[in-house]
């Protein structure tokens, strides 16, 4: 029996369309939808046990996954099968997790998942912007306590017109890039790289995206309807104390308030804080904590909050002391490690990165194997958050999701000013040292500062900053703090990071935790980040400039040269021997690719020695060296043969000829010595190939007077001939 199925279709406007259908596939999941635009298909299926876990949180996750069937590839490896996620499926789930989570009631601790997977694949289509459009769409048809319809779409401009889901082609031609996250009310998450926009032209273009995402949150709607919606569940919601609640709240109100407006340090702060929460503790007995212990934490950091989030609102003042639109003092330092290609220290507050570039060839470029992509890039970062930057002992698991996110946030800031004709691939890597809030944000300035002492020739210096907002939708009072501490970006109600340079945004990521965040706060908080982004920027230059004139004494050079498709087995040579041995005697790293194109070979030479580079260069130049017809060339005896000598080149050693006796001189030539000596450097006439011997020639005697009454003896075959004629003569 063919089951019913629901559809809904989403006009993109330019003849693309995104379909939401639901009915056929995945029908014991909690809600299922497959989305479809062109031939890209993505699966989305929503399940949440029924039973809460016993913990104080939302247990979500939030899985994408690409298929490689999806588009007829198999997967890399020995076992052929898709493994761990790749960097570009997590950064996709982070950006649908960022949008969903706080849509999700506080006191709502059931374990959910959400899957979303690549079934097949539109080279046309970038699946990552149809992601949290599906995630939505399967949990409107189920039972889950969740606010409201949400989606994400990506937003280009091309040409000075904004397009929504570019095409990748598209996007090339794109001075943005961004993904924004929203409901039919509110704006809730962008994230995306731009090419030094202006403040006012990224909100244009999230006014934009916002509009497609309406269309979509309805199309939503329309479906869950006609599928046929179904009452939310109930749950255990958690237990409320409200006389507790107030009570704690009039304990500790003043006494936090009191420790906030003095301002001070991290951990000073923190100890007062736990001072006064083991203050209130004290005032229940054993049992009274057994019974109702995390109700009282619980109202202790709800308090703590509200006193924190008051101050600021009140006084304009902050935990550490600062004013709201006041940066925290900054130091910076470049070349601290000597053996680094490049390095840099940056220090803002309790926040402290650490970089170190890298300069390699092609050959460690970091390869991107998706079913939706393939590629290779040359500029990456990496960035690395181990525990003692928070003072806390934990496990280290691998590599984070959120360090994936933050590295990509701080690549897409720097990588527009790497040139176009950088010969190097790149590597920046961060680590952080100390954390107090935005570490992403000192990854971009440290990231900067090391790439100009290593001699990488950015177009522009860049910087961060990570910007936070208080509100209170009662009395229409708010506060936009720069540069935020970690617990403002736990109390507060936005973290929004922008990266730039002096002329414009490079990339971006906002998360906003309340409803209907005005457009009118949202361009004042561009403009406070703006100020303070140039604040900082300022103190990068003071460190440095402007990036070094070459790359340091022990850091690789690179030279970059083309050779015409016919001599890269020359280089290479029989087993890769000739390449092996040059790179052994000249102590380099010898790259060779072909361009796809003009089939040329792209020779890249990488080594600390400029006396092994020109070597090699040389030999490449011997190796490729082709002479022209009737051009005169410098050759040095190298070799006496009985018929002749061998000469080479002295502008392209090791490429050798013969020079024959007959072409030593217009007189006969008894023995080769009586002309030329080992040694001898002469100049030759280049003929090219011989017709008759099919082999090239030189000739000295070419370059010499011919002498008076000179008899050219016939061509050996014309006296070949004559004798022949003679003997058959003698015969008849």
């Amino acid at each position: 029996m063919i089951p019913k199925t629901f559809k809904e279709v989403i006009d993109l406007g330019d003849g693309r369309e995104i379909s939401i259908e639901t009915g056929k596939l995945a029908k014991q999941a909690h809600g299922s939808v497959v989305v479809q635009s062109g031939k890209c298909m993505l699966l989305c299926t929503v399940v949440s046990n029924y039973k809460a876990s016993d913990v104080d949180f939302l247990p979500l996750t939030v899985d994408y996954r690409e298929k490689f069937a999806a588009s007829g590839r198999y997967p890399g490896g020995f076992f052929k099968r898709e493994a761990r996620p790749s960097d570009g499926e997590i950064l996709t789930m982070r950006l649908v997790d960022r949008v969903l989570r706080p849509l999700f009631p506080k006191d709502y601790h059931a374990e959910t998942q959400v899957m979303i997977q690549l079934m097949s694949h539109d080279e046309d289509v970038m699946p990552d912007a149809m992601a949290g459009l599906a995630a939505s769409a399967a949990i409107q048809l189920s039972d889950f306590p969740f606010e409201c319809a949400i989606s994400e779409v990506r937003v280009g401009r091309v040409n000075g017109e904004f397009v929504i889901n570019p095409t990748r082609a598209q996007l090339a031609e794109s001075d943005i890039d961004m993904v924004i996250g929203a409901s039919a009310d509110s704006v809730m998450m962008v994230e995306g790289e731009m090419g030094e926009i202006s403040e006012e032209e990224m909100v244009e273009a999230i006014k934009f995206a916002h509009e497609a995402v309406k269309i979509q949150c309805a199309a939503q709607e329309r479906l869950a309807d006609a599928a046929g919606r179904k009452e939310v569940r109930e749950y255990d919601t958690e237990a409320e104390d409200e006389d507790l609640a107030s009570k704690i709240h009039e304990l500790v109100y003043d006494k936090v308030y009191s420790v906030a407006e003095a301002g001070s340090a991290k951990q000073e702060r923190s100890a007062a804080f736990s001072e006064i929460k083991d203050e209130v503790k004290a005032g229940y007995s054993e049992e009274e904590l057994e019974e109702k212990g995390d109700l009282i934490s619980k109202y202790y950091y709800k308090a703590e909050k509200a006193a924190v989030r008051d101050l600021t609102l009140n006084k304009g003042l902050r935990l550490d002391g600062r004013k709201t639109n006041e940066i925290r003092p900054i130091w910076c330092e470049v070349d601290y490690l000597p053996s680094t290609h490049g390095s840099s220290i940056f220090t803002r507050g309790e926040t402290q990165a650490l970089a170190t570039v890298t300069l390699g060839t092609s050959r460690e470029a970091n390869q991107i194997d998706m079913p939706s992509f393939e590629g290779e890039e040359t500029f990456y970062l990496h960035y690395n958050f181990p525990p003692f930057s928070t003072g806390e002992a934990r496990p280290i698991r691998g590599t984070s999701r959120r360090e994936i996110g933050h590295g990509n946030l701080a690549q897409r800031a720097l990588k527009g000013m790497i040139p176009e004709d950088c010969p190097y691939t790149v590597r920046v890597v961060s680590e952080v040292l100390e954390s107090n809030g935005s570490s992403s944000m000192a990854t971009v300035c440290s990231g900067t500062m090391a790439l100009m002492d290593a001699g990488v020739q950015l177009k522009k210096p860049v910087s961060g900053i990570a910007m936070g907002l208080i509100s209170d939708a009662d009395s229409d009072k708010y506060a936009i703090l720069s540069d935020i501490l970690g617990d403002e970006d736990h109390l507060g109600d936005m973290d929004f990071k922008v990266t730039g340079t002096a002329d414009g945004i490079t990339a971006c990521q906002m998360d906003i935790k309340v409803k209907g965040l005005s457009y009118e706060i949202l361009v004042k908080a561009l403009n406070q980040a703006k100020e303070g982004r140039l604040h900082i920027l300022g103190k990068l230059i003071e460190a440095i400039d402007a990036p070094r004139g070459d790359v340091k004494p022990h850091a690789p050079k690179m030279v970059t040269t083309t050779i015409p498709g016919e001599y890269i087995g020359a280089l290479i040579g029989p087993g890769g021997k000739v390449i092996q041995e040059l790179q052994k005697e000249t102590k380099t790293t010898i790259v060779i690719n072909e361009d796809p194109v003009t089939e040329e070979g792209i020779v890249e030479i990488l080594g600390t020695d400029q006396d092994g580079i020109d070597k090699v260069l040389a030999k490449i130049d011997s190796i490729t060296f082709k002479p022209e017809v009737g051009s005169i060339y410098e050759v040095k005896v190298i070799k006496i043969l009985d018929f002749g000598a061998v000469v080479e080149y002295i502008e392209a050693p090791g490429n050798e000829i013969l020079l024959h006796v007959s072409e030593m001189a217009w007189e006969r030539t008894d023995k080769v010595t009586d002309v030329l000596n080992l040694g001898d450097k002469i100049d030759v006439k280049y003929f090219g190939v011989d017709p008759r011997t099919r082999k090239e020639k030189v000739s000295l005697k070419a370059l010499q007077p011919k002498p008076e009454g000179y008899k050219e003896r016939p061509p050996r075959g014309d006296r070949n001939g004559g004798f022949k004629r003679r003997q058959k003569q003698r015969r008849d």
